[in-house]
């Protein structure tokens, strides 16, 4: 069976990943350096999922670290390498620019010079849809994308340029994926459904930047998930949108079905629309489609319901988990 490296194991996306990739028999070697961006608890809560599995072991270990990195690939011939590690949220990157350029820039950099003389043939690149922001949706892979307007966006344009840049000079295999708005259980508490959901059965005011008709591609985690996995194909070079494929759903909306899931209604206190969010994200996933075979099965519907009852199920810990992100950053999965 394959062995395959997964960075930012112990995060939202990477986590899932991995834990999809020991169930299909295969050897799983992750890591994460385990920064405090949010609540530890909550990455401390995936790693412990994944120490059920006996073909997982996890490493302690920031990408940015050269030769921790280089210890790794010399310790395990790895048959591809997913790398999902990454410096996550648009507006924290105004605040700490310099560090999301050494993690998603320069670890993803470590890595393709390590793949590259340990003779590691596959690359697979998490990447973001907020590399489309001014565009025209729905957002197809052949859009230029130029002119990005946050750090965290730049710093991932930055990452795909040097995949890229390793296909053509040393041949490796690379997909590239840019996921929209991925939503799920024990996922990252400065995405707004989160918030929301604990927010709201709190009593809690939420925070609504702008008026609310800003629309997301919300995507389940576990349809992201399978869709990375997919993307380890030989595929040469490829830049493959995975997202919902439908309609964007405004964030009253989102709000008005987790008040419906939770029996309460929501108290919104709006703050103006911040000039580093879009104000839409949509993905035309013709190419995942064709290409992968892919196309997600959960509705929005099904993945808040899972969200909530993941919530209620992990009661009270999860009430205490705290909303606070930001703090500097000490590699978090996107």
């Amino acid at each position: 069976m394959p062995t395959y490296l997964v960075t930012g194991a112990a995060g939202f996306i990477a986590s899932r990943v991995a834990e999809m990739l020991a169930q299909s028999g295969a050897t799983v070697v992750g890591v994460d350096n385990l920064n405090n961006y949010y609540d530890i608890r909550l990455k401390q809560h995936r790693r412990e999922r994944l120490s059920r599995y006996d073909n997982i072991q996890f490493h302690e270990l920031d990408i940015e670290d050269r030769s921790a990195v280089h210890e790794v690939f010399k310790a395990h011939q790895f048959d591809a390498v997913f790398n999902l590690a990454a410096r996550a949220g648009v507006r924290y990157s105004l605040e700490y620019p310099m560090i999301y350029h050494s993690t998603n820039a320069g670890g993803n950099l470590n890595l393709l010079e390590e793949a590259r003389y340990a003779g590691v043939r596959k690359y697979i690149l998490a990447s973001t849809s907020s590399l489309y922001a001014g565009q025209e949706g729905p957002f197809v892979e052949s859009l230029p994308v130029n002119e990005p307007i946050s750090p965290y966006a730049a710093s991932k344009k930055a990452a795909e340029a040097m995949a890229y840049a390793y296909h053509h000079l040393f041949e490796i295999d690379v997909s590239i994926v840019r996921f929209f708005t991925v939503y799920g259980p024990a996922g990252r508490p400065d995405m707004s459904y989160f918030r929301f959901i604990s927010w709201i059965d709190n009593g809690i005011p939420i925070t609504v930047f702008g008026d609310g008709t800003q629309a997301r591609d919300f995507t389940f985690v576990d349809d992201i998930a399978r869709g990375t996995i997919a993307a380890a194909k030989p595929v040469g070079y490829e830049v493959i949108n995975l997202g919902g494929g439908n309609q964007p759903y405004p964030l009253m909306v989102l709000i008005e079905k987790i008040e419906n899931l939770l029996g309460k209604k929501a108290e919104i206190d709006y703050q103006p629309f911040h000039s580093a969010d879009m104000m839409t994200t949509w993905a035309d996933i013709s190419k995942a489609k064709q290409l992968l075979d892919w196309e997600p099965t959960t509705t929005l519907d099904q993945g808040l319901e899972k969200c909530v009852q993941w919530y209620r199920d992990n009661l009270p810990w999860s009430a205490s988990l705290s909303l606070e992100t930001g703090r500097v950053p000490t590699q978090d999965a996107s």
